[in-house]
């Protein structure tokens, strides 16, 4: 959903509320603009139009980590609102403008009056987004969470070609490439799975240049007169050498790993990678890491249409996500594929950026692929499912197994694609009883997963706030505060407190000892959860841990050593990072984004699941505490 939808669909004060609350953010830049209209919005603009959009707030100060409402009169918002559409459609200022007259809005907060203007994600053909009418030196901008940065040239010359969907990457033609540089092992093996997925098809009766050709592994450029293999047929089919010449992809290093240990430390158990063994080309690569994946998985067995189904929703889905991270890439970007296998989740990690934003993503049915011949490669042997609906798969498959849903996240400097895909059970049977006993069947299947997710996650932790969901589901955060509302609307939650400090809890009496299943794997299609990390909890506990950590330092600005210094003394034992938050008085984005890995990496805190820093019961503790 668009920032400019949850606008209309929110009361001005009540958006404005969701947004006061956040630090700023990737997706959220407050200015004060009380003294003229901030020349630094184009930057923002540019940086929000290249990465997943995000909303300008125009007349509120940031000050020491504190937001101030200052306001704008009547004259100002006309007089910013007249040179915004001037320069928006200058391109001596703006190289491409988004909006239209529904991405401004003005109103009121506190009496004040507010302008907010809401920029989407540009599409790959509009990107990139620049100032002036240079995209190089320093004029292309993206957004991290430390605010708007410029883009390398290389940085910029990769979303050009990114926007030029008539070249796909992996089309370009190898200069000097020919049969010798192509596994021929590997090309055989291709067309046995060929013959078993259509054995009638009638381009198994070509030859291998020919073959090669209608897989788009071989190009004839008439306009250049060329012609020659592919990107894609040598990445696919090509020797290790061939493959890694400064020439084709230097930096391709496919790396597969397994750990037995939930340790970020603990050394690999199990890896793959180009080693000198094997050519290491991407069919070899996919060949040698799927069976390890699913071997993990548990194969029911499982009738369908009077035959039997070896290739379960969780087994296509992780199918999926493979060949997604293979024909995703950008070869051309820094950095590694690589595959890992935990006890509770599975990580897929590709170089490049997401062609779409990741709301288009959750939805699925877009069919945007960087390398459109590899893409064509893995459905023609059936080892991909149709252009198109690989997310919907990723999502069902996980859905139907009752795991927390897959997630992705884009990572920059350099870039890339991270999907993680957990294998924690959303309902743990104790909790999916108790809160059956309370409300009754019938009410609980009204609810859809992500309200179910709530419930069951405040039921567990005996209370849930907006930012701790953040960590668990997929949604904006206006959007979870409309989400709990509608739960006390209706009776399952009750709220305390206003604004950032609103606790939800659920609208039953609790009895005195609740054992809850914190951190349970599923390891079956039924979801029978592990017995490692169920730890038993009552409310007594959960007072005691969120007891008397309460610091004056609301009314002044702290240091980095300070704040880190109220966290060391007050984690004695671990905490929730809405615990800490709450009890030092900061939000839990700007802890979670500024201040917690700096700890982490300065080894003066760390993590109950060190393995899965996102893990949807992550907690803290001092690092001397042990």
């Amino acid at each position: 959903m668009s920032n400019n939808s949850k606008i209309q669909e929110w009361e001005f004060t009540d958006y404005i509320n969701s947004l006061v609350v956040r630090d700023e953010s990737v997706d959220l830049e407050f200015k004060t603009a009380s003294e003229g209209f901030p020349n630094s919005l184009w930057e923002t603009y540019s940086a929000f139009a290249n990465t997943d959009g995000g909303v300008i707030v125009l007349g509120v100060r940031e000050k020491k980590n504190n937001l101030i409402v200052e306001g704008l009169t009547s004259e100002q918002i006309q007089q910013y609102k007249k040179r915004f559409w001037n320069e928006v459609n200058n391109p001596d200022c703006i190289s491409f403008n988004l909006l239209t007259d529904k991405d401004i809005f003005e109103g009121e907060y506190e009496g004040k009056k507010l302008l907010l203007i809401s920029i989407p994600r540009a599409n790959r053909s509009q990107r990139p987004v620049y100032c002036t009418r240079n995209p190089f030196r320093g004029h292309t901008y993206k957004r991290n969470n430390e605010g708007d940065y410029k883009c390398t040239n290389e940085e910029v010359k990769r979303m050009i070609a990114d926007a030029d969907d008539t070249h796909p990457r992996d089309s370009r033609i190898m200069s000097n490439y020919s049969m010798d540089d192509i596994d021929t092992d590997s090309l055989k093996q291709y067309r046995q799975y060929f013959v078993s997925k259509a054995p009638s098809h009638p381009w198994l009766a070509l030859n291998d240049i020919d073959l090669l050709e209608k897989l788009g592994g071989y190009r004839k450029d008439r306009e250049l007169a060329i012609e020659g293999f592919t990107l894609a047929g040598i990445l696919m089919f090509g020797k290790t050498e061939s493959i890694t010449d400064p020439t084709c992809t230097p930096n391709y290093f496919p790396d597969y790993r397994a750990y037995e240990e939930d340790n970020e430390l603990t050394r690999w158990s199990d890896r793959i990678c180009p080693d000198g063994t094997w050519e290491a080309n991407l069919f070899q690569f996919y060949r040698r890491v799927y069976p390890k994946l699913v071997n993990v998985l548990p194969k029911p067995f499982h009738i369908k249409n009077g035959m039997r189904q070896d290739d379960l929703p969780t087994h296509i889905a992780l199918r999926e996500a493979f060949i997604n991270t293979l024909i995703h890439c950008d070869y051309s970007e820094e950095g590694n594929i690589v595959i890992e296998q935990h006890k509770n989740k599975f990580l897929f990690r590709n170089p490049g950026t997401l062609l779409i934003s990741r709301n288009q993503y959750y939805i699925g049915g877009e069919s945007v692929c960087r390398n459109k011949s590899l893409q064509k490669m893995f459905m023609m042997i059936g080892f991909s499912e149709k252009a198109g609906s690989g997310v919907n798969k990723i999502m069902q498959g996980w859905h139907l197994a009752n795991w927390s849903a897959p997630y992705i996240e884009e990572l920059n400097r350099p870039d890339k694609v991270e999907l993680t895909l957990p294998m924690i059970s959303l309902f743990p049977g104790d909790v999916q009883q108790s809160l059956t006993q309370a409300f009754g069947i019938e009410r609980i299947k009204e609810l859809d997963q992500k309200q179910l997710l709530a419930l069951a996650t405040c039921f567990s932790e005996s209370s849930t706030n907006n930012d701790r969901l953040q960590h668990l589901l997929n949604m904006h955060p206006s959007d979870i505060t409309k989400m709990l509302r509608n739960l006390c609307m209706e009776g399952f939650l009750i709220s305390e407190g206003k604004g950032r400090g609103t606790l939800y809890q659920v609208n039953i009496k609790r009895p005195q000892n609740v054992a809850t299943s914190e951190g349970n794997v599923a390891t079956s299609e039924g979801n029978v959860a592990t017995s490692e990390g169920n730890v038993a909890t009552s409310e007594g506990n959960v007072a005691t841990s969120k007891r008397a950590y309460v610091y004056e330092t609301t009314k002044k600005h702290l240091s980095y050593n300070e704040i880190a210094d109220l966290i060391c003394n007050m984690t004695k034992d671990f905490l929730f990072l809405d615990e800490i938050a709450s009890s030092i008085g900061r939000n839990v984005r700007y802890l979670n984004n500024r201040i917690i890995p700096r700890m982490i990496e300065e080894q003066r805190l760390e993590r109950l699941y060190p393995d899965i820093p996102n893990h949807p019961k992550q907690k803290y503790r001092a690092k001397n505490n042990k």
